[in-house]
């Protein structure tokens, strides 16, 4: 009777368990974005209505588009300038009334959130002041000049290249992240660098914003991004989000990247303070951090846990395929070239267009696409090094083990496998040190790890915060290296050991 009564009361229960919804909310990997997406976060969570994740720091504007499309996230704070020319393929910016119309068929639509965040070019004041530049038009006069600007800008149809022919410049501007571009312009590595009007180190650095004289910059309304069934799923959510509207001053939002960029406040904080101040919100001080406590801050723990499970299952799927197709390689002649070729392609494929592929593929963003990336970059020296082991195996050695009368398969387990051990468990290795750093890419679609702490540290430009994700994954893939080499002793046969040394 009691049984009974409990798997009842579990049936009861279940219902209410899995009834559990998600708001999913993106930002990408810049200060503005990761602050906006805490604010959205924040926001939501009050409501009580639904559990809210913040999937932060994702990749560039086709991924959170991508993602936001297939669902992996309900809302992400954008720019009307980008939605125009990266979402719609415009040519030029319209209202917020004829940007609805458009994102309608798309199952999307927009809400100002209350300041404008335009591009811009800019120099070091005192350089800029010496050449005589004030304006973009200013710079085709000096061809010697070095511009470095963000991968994105470089790409975007509204950025460096109908810029270039706009002004007619002479360029051939280096790719950098956004944070690195401000310490690169202040030692003089380069001379000119793209920027947000809202960012706070235009004052910090002392730089002058080039005008733009042709009036090239459309206008860039920070505005909220979501799917159209949000209001419907999340009725009390929306009715708090729909309370920021036209609520974030640009004065605001640069005294917000000022406290995040200059003081190293985090951004969970800043929300709160926002979301808690309102209109008299000010900047606080400076709190000092230590390096060990930042290194081993309360996300250690669950980062580690979420890295190990990146690297130990992409490559135990990459063990699993990459031995048997070695194996293959190296006995069947007419597929070698074939496979060898593939995983070779396949390691040389960008990351970022990777992950951007499978989000589309999978119409998800997360740990999946992140695993089947890290599946097929550790494919590749498994691959090789089980092709290379058996191959290398003497034909004395072979032409002994067909003399036993042992079938193929036998001879592969009992003998041959073995003789091959070393080479093979060299390419294991090679692909779990390289699997830990390679996972940090994991932090572009929202699947975690290390790479979360070096994308924020990049954002910020904040060296602590990048080191405090970099340095437990070297130490991880030390701690590999040393694993591996104990397993070493324990797999492979005496005889080999010996052959070895």
């Amino acid at each position: 009777m009691k049984i009974k009564t409990l798997c009842l009361l579990l049936l009861l229960l279940a219902p209410a368990a899995f009834a559990e919804v998600t708001l999913n909310i993106g930002s990408k990997r810049f200060t503005e974005s990761y602050i906006l997406g805490e604010i959205l976060s924040q926001t939501a969570s009050r409501a009580n209505e639904a559990k809210v994740v913040h999937k932060q720091g994702l990749g560039n504007t086709g991924i959170l588009i991508a993602a936001l499309q297939s669902g992996s996230i309900d809302i992400y704070p954008e720019y009307s300038g980008t939605i125009w020319f990266e979402l719609l393929k415009k040519s030029a910016v319209g209202d917020l009334v004829s940007l609805n119309r458009e994102l309608a068929p798309l199952g999307l639509a927009a809400v100002p959130l209350g300041f404008d965040n335009t591009y811009a070019l800019a120099m070091l004041d005192t350089r800029a002041a010496r050449l005589g530049i004030s304006s973009i038009s200013d710079l085709a006069r000096k061809p010697e000049l070095k511009l470095g600007l963000s991968h994105e800008f470089l790409n975007r149809k509204d950025g460096w290249p109908p810029l270039k022919s706009a002004y007619t410049l002479p360029f051939d501007p280096l790719g950098l992240d956004h944070g690195l571009a401000y310490e690169a312009l202040a030692k003089g590595k380069i001379d000119v660098m793209d920027i947000y009007s809202t960012d706070a180190k235009i004052t910090r650095y002392g730089l002058r914003v080039l005008n733009d004289d042709k009036h090239f910059f459309p206008s860039y309304d920070a505005l909220l991004l979501y799917r159209l069934d949000v209001p419907g799923r999340f009725p009390k959510t929306w009715a708090a989000l729909q309370k920021l509207e036209s609520g974030i001053s640009e004065k605001q939002m640069v005294a917000m990247n000022a406290e995040a960029e200059l003081t190293g406040k985090p951004f969970a904080a800043i929300a709160a303070n926002f979301l808690s101040a309102g209109a008299g919100h000010k900047p606080a001080e400076s709190a000092g951090r230590n390096f060990l406590t930042l290194l081993f801050a309360a996300d250690f723990w669950y980062l580690t846990a979420e890295h190990l499970l990146l690297v130990f299952v992409s490559l135990g799927g990459a063990i699993v395929l990459g031995i048997p197709l070695g194996v293959c390689a190296a006995y069947v002649p007419a597929a070698r070239q074939t496979i060898l070729s593939v995983v070779g392609v396949i390691q040389t494929l960008p990351s970022l267009a990777l992950l951007a592929f499978l989000i589309s593929a999978l119409g998800t963003i997360g740990v999946i696409p992140a695993l089947i990336a890290l599946f097929l970059y550790a494919l590749l020296p498994i691959v090789r090094n089980a092709y290379a082991g058996l191959s290398d195996i003497q034909p004395s050695l072979k032409e002994a083990a067909q003399s036993l009368g042992l079938p193929l398969f036998a001879r592969l387990r009992l003998i041959e496998l073995p003789l091959a051990s070393r080479a093979i468990l060299a390419g294991i290795k090679t692909s779990a040190v390289i699997n830990v750093g390679t996972a940090t890419i994991a932090a572009f679609v929202g699947a975690g790890g290390y790479g979360e702490r070096i994308v924020r540290g990049l954002a910020l430009n904040d060296s602590a915060t990048l080191l405090a994700g970099a340095i437990p994954a070297a130490a991880l893939a030390l701690m590999l290296q040393g694993g591996f080499e104990l397993l070493d002793r324990w797999l492979i046969p005496a005889g080999l050991r010996e052959r070895k040394g």
